[in-house]
This record gives structure tokens, C-alpha cells and sequence, in this order.
């Protein structure tokens, strides 16, 4: 990796906070990376997808000179919100990378039960997601990476965290939860950004 590599930016999901990614800090860190680490409120959701994907950019104009290329890797809801930014909020501009982590790009069936306006954007079919696939085609300008597993129980179909644009990984993991831990997501994570 050389010292030019662009700044990772790591956006958390659902309920999560930024320790979701300690192992994943570590292990980026350790092969050279900076990492930097949102907290996106109301970590509920409660008031949509689109207005956190809007903290994110908040966050990146506050941290970084606007010519400054970024990384993005977003787990569950959390690549959902990278996504929107980047599509919507004219991150890919500036986005070298975009890599998911089990994040609902087909949407999930748990997003049926009334909880939130983002809960809901989350639904297969959501005027959300219809949106965003209307010009998935553009994320072709980005280096675009899916990592999930067949075994996910929160984003269900499992299958639907696969993007049909760039590469995508299946990885064998149990839990949904685990899969911003594991060591082998953790490789493939950093292997996408080298």
C-alpha cells in the first residue's frame, strides 16, 4: 500500500456504533490504512436513510478538503448509506472504493415490520431502492465490492446483498453480526482496498 492511499471512511449499521468496526480498524490499520469512523444518528434510522447518508457527507466536507479521493466500506444499512451518498450526494466525485458488507441493495424482509421511515426504505421494492436502481449503472465509475453470506438471517434473501454492479464474495459465515469481524471478510475487505 502507499503512503497516497485514500482516507477509509467505515459506516456503521443498524442500532450499531462506531466499535462495531474495531477489528476491522485494526486489521486495516495494520496494513496501512486510516481509518476514520462516523457515528450516524439516530442509529434507528427513525428519520430515513437518505438524511443519514446526509451526516455522512457532513462528516466527510468536515474532515477531509473536498479534493480528497475517499474509501468507503459500509456494513448492513450502513452500505445502503454510502451508497446514497454516493450516488445522490455527489460522492462519486470523490469515492475511489465502495465495499458492502451484507447490506440490503435488494432490500430485506425484516423491513416489513412498521418500525421507521428507514426501516421502511429498506423494504424489497421500496421507493428507496427503486431510486437508487434507476442509475445503479453509474457505480460502474466506482471500484464496487459485495461481500455477504448465504447464511445472513437479518438481510433476507441473503442473496439480495448482492450488487449486480462490480465483484461480489460470498463468505460462508454463520451470523449477520459476525461479518464485520470475520477474518476472512476482514482479508477480503483489505485486499479491495489495496
Amino acid at each position: 500500500m502507499t503512503a497516497s492511499a485514500p482516507p477509509v471512511v467505515l459506516v456503521h449499521g443498524f442500532l450499531d456504533s462506531p466499535r462495531l468496526f474495531r477489528h476491522m480498524q485494526a486489521h486495516l490499520g495494520a496494513a496501512g490504512h486510516t481509518t476514520h469512523v462516523p457515528l450516524l444518528t439516530p442509529r434507528t434510522a427513525r428519520g430515513g436513510l437518505d438524511r443519514l447518508a446526509e451526516h455522512l457527507r457532513l462528516f466527510l466536507d468536515d474532515t477531509f478538503a473536498s479534493a480528497t479521493e475517499i474509501d468507503l466500506v459500509g456494513f448492513s444499512m450502513g452500505g445502503l448509506i454510502a451508497r446514497y451518498y454516493v450516488q445522490r450526494l455527489g460522492g462519486l466525485d470523490r469515492t475511489r472504493r465502495l465495499v458492502t458488507i451484507s447490506t440490503p441493495h435488494g432490500g430485506t424482509l425484516w423491513s416489513r415490520l412498521p418500525l421507521n421511515r428507514g426501516i421502511a426504505q429498506m423494504r424489497p421494492g421500496s421507493a428507496f431502492l427503486r431510486d437508487l436502481d434507476r442509475d445503479i449503472d453509474t457505480l460502474a465509475d466506482v471500484d464496487m465490492h459485495s461481500i455477504w453470506t448465504p447464511y445472513d438471517l437479518m438481510i433476507v434473501p441473503a442473496r439480495s446483498s448482492v450488487l449486480p454492479v462490480g465483484t461480489h464474495e460470498a463468505v460462508p459465515v454463520a451470523l449477520h453480526a459476525l461479518m464485520a469481524r470475520d477474518r476472512r471478510v476482514l482479508d477480503l475487505v483489505s485486499d479491495a482496498l489495496a
